[in-house]
């Protein structure tokens, strides 16, 4: 009777519909910047200078290697943090970031992309999962394979959920190179933020408001998503198919 008694039964398409609202809201705050700056998230990166573009893929890479030694060895003598902990000092280092322009953007750049690291780690052991276990660590990063803040998103881009790969060193290098690209477009539209004459500092602390906030959400998606797979004895697959039907807006069959 023990036994029967701890049966607990998931509601799958209830869990769904909660990291869909999860998913719908992880850009609050992008659309306040982009009326801060003055534009559309497709023309920031052109306002960077040319240099700064050719070198941001490369930048990004560094930071991502840098912010995944950095991440874990500080997780033994500093504990993870409140969310409006993360969300003060994200906003506070994207201030001090955007005080200077484009020079201290780029220096703040390794520093912001630990903190997001720390705590989409946070959010994974929230979940129940030890982000020193390896294939942990390759979610973590996977996370930042999302479309960021300013993208325009109807839940297409999903299948960072599902990817799966050998977990090796050289696969998590492997990793590192493909999600770079991508982040780099990200974070290059966060410090063209940044750079933004006058408006720096206000420019950057809603910048990294704006960031701190999509990847908390973004971390509860994809470790809730995982989470569920195991309770529910549900492929991951599967599970983000129907997130993904959910996200566009269709009835999941």
């Amino acid at each position: 009777m023990d036994d029967i008694s701890q049966i607990v039964v998931v509601d799958v398409d209830a869990e769904l519909d909660a990291l869909a609202q999860r998913y719908k809201r992880a850009g609050g705050g992008a659309v306040e910047l982009l009326n801060l700056v003055g534009g559309h998230a497709e023309g920031l990166l052109d306002r960077l200078p040319t240099a700064a573009q050719s070198g941001l893929q490369e930048a990004t890479r560094r930071a991502l290697e840098q912010a995944m030694k950095a991440a874990g060895s500080s997780r033994d003598f500093i504990p993870d943090q409140k969310r409006w902990v993360n969300t003060a000092v994200g906003t506070a280092m994207g201030a001090v970031g955007g005080a200077g322009g484009l020079p201290t953007a780029l220096a703040e750049l390794p520093v912001t992309t630990t903190l997001l690291l720390r705590l989409i780690q946070g959010v994974a052991v929230e979940h129940g999962f030890d982000p020193n276990a390896e294939s942990v660590r390759f979610d973590c990063i996977e996370v930042f394979a999302s479309a960021g803040p300013l993208a325009e998103d109807d839940g297409a881009d999903l299948g960072f959920l599902s990817a799966r790969v050998t977990l090796t060193g050289a696969a998590l290098q492997g990793l590192i190179a493909r999600v770079a690209p991508r982040l780099a477009t990200v974070l290059g539209q966060k410090l063209a933020a940044q750079t933004v004459p006058i408006l720096g500092t206000v420019a950057g602390a809603a910048a990294n408001y704006a960031y701190t906030n999509y990847y908390q959400e973004m971390a509860h998606v994809h470790f809730g998503l995982r989470k569920l797979a195991i309770d529910a004895d549900v492929p991951i697959e599967r599970l983000a198919s129907q997130l993904r039907v959910k996200m566009q807006g269709r009835p999941v069959s």
